[in-house]
């Protein structure tokens, strides 16, 4: 990875474990959870789009199933997302480079990089009716570039892996 590739990738990351960490900040205190030492979550969807991409419904069926759900799930997943990211992280070289990853590491950048997409694509409107180009007077366009290049790196890494499999 060059160097600016390395540093686009580490703000993405930053920025993505930021919102994940102010959704954990943002936790109700819940008496059963101090008692029992069990984290618990928030009951409701997040209201900002890209957040509530990351974090989606675990069910859509039934309400109240749905809030229990994300109460008792949603802890554990903002914690493996900030692992994945975290593992990415360590993994970069600072001045960029050749990248070498274990398995292990391998699965943990598929993950960071699956949610630094969603969280991108989604901040974008992207859908599969757009176009690959936007016109240069659109705000987007630069970044459609960016989520294009993470989309390239992510599936390299899938072919990658798939071989060692």
């Amino acid at each position: 990875m060059e160097a600016q590739e390395v540093e686009v990738l580490r703000n993405l990351l930053a920025e993505v474990r930021q919102m994940l960490s102010g959704r954990a900040d943002d936790t109700p205190a819940d008496e059963l959870s101090v008692l029992t030492g069990i984290r618990t979550g928030p009951t409701t969807r997040p209201q900002d789009r890209v957040l509530a991409r990351l974090l989606p419904d675990f069910t859509t069926e039934d309400a109240d199933l749905a809030a229990g759900l994300r109460q008792l799930h949603e802890p554990a997943l903002i914690e493996a997302k900030d692992a994945a990211a975290a593992a990415v992280l360590a993994t970069l070289p600072a001045d960029g480079g050749k990248i070498e990853l274990t398995p292990e590491q391998a699965d943990a950048w598929l993950a960071a990089l699956n949610d630094v997409r969603l969280a991108l694509g989604t901040a974008l409107d992207v859908s599969e009716d757009m176009p690959d180009e936007l016109p240069p007077d659109d705000p987007r366009a630069a970044h459609l570039g960016v989520y294009h290049w993470l989309t390239f790196v992510q599936d390299a890494l899938v072919q990658t892996r798939m071989q060692i499999r």
